[in-house]
């Protein structure tokens, strides 16, 4: 298989076919904190994209360096350096947005799709497969968080990244923004995914039984 083939398959399978939040279920807890908003949504799933990527490369870089025996904790400072990059840069150039997200920001430092990324990929591959799964991984996280950011704005708000699309006169879902409403859409948006994903896996047996 080629390099080119190769991380094709790989930034797709971030994107989708192991999409973080719908298909692993990891990151949860920013999933329902942040996603109150659009806007939130994007923030925090850039935020998590610039760490998923750096730290992917630099432990890609370094890891016929780093000792089996310390890696986790060596991954973990590696990306303590990353979020902490991203927690100033969005401190001084977006500071309203940085308060919004508050202290989700230094706990990406302990999001478990960026552990588990750095322990199962970027440590046993190439820096531009690393680079590759970084940014998938990245990118679909921040589709699912600002899919779900969009839902409960515009049933919570009447709202879509801050633009009002049904009028003065729309009596807000206020449990949209609040945290039975995350659980809502998340959950019904996990059993969509689910029911694609095994109508998908039973055409594919049909077709190989035929």
């Amino acid at each position: 298989m080629s390099d080119k083939k190769t991380a094709r398959g790989v930034f797709v399978n971030g994107l989708l076919n192991e999409n973080p939040t719908f298909n692993l279920v990891l990151g949860t807890c920013p999933t329902q904190a942040v996603t109150t908003s659009a806007i939130n949504g994007i923030g925090m799933g850039a935020a998590a994209t610039f760490v998923l990527l750096g730290s992917n490369v630099v432990i890609s870089l370094l890891r016929n360096f780093i000792p089996n025996k310390v890696r986790i904790p060596a991954f973990i400072v590696i990306i303590c350096a990353f979020v902490t990059m991203v927690q100033l840069l969005m401190q001084a150039f977006l500071p309203d947005l940085y308060s919004a997200l508050g202290m989700f920001i230094p706990l990406i430092v302990v999001n478990c799709i960026i552990l588990a990324r750095a322990e199962a990929f970027a440590s046993k591959n190439s820096v531009w497969l690393s680079a590759v799964d970084g940014v998938g991984m990245g990118l679909g996280f921040t589709l699912a968080i600002t899919l779900i950011g969009c839902i409960r704005e515009f049933f919570g708000n009447g709202t879509v990244f801050g633009i009002n699309v049904l009028g003065g006169g729309y009596d807000p879902m206020l449990i949209m923004i609040l945290a039975p409403g995350g659980f809502i859409v998340f959950g019904l948006i996990l059993g969509i995914v689910n029911a694609i994903t095994n109508k998908k896996k039973a055409k594919n047996m049909q077709e190989a039984d035929a």
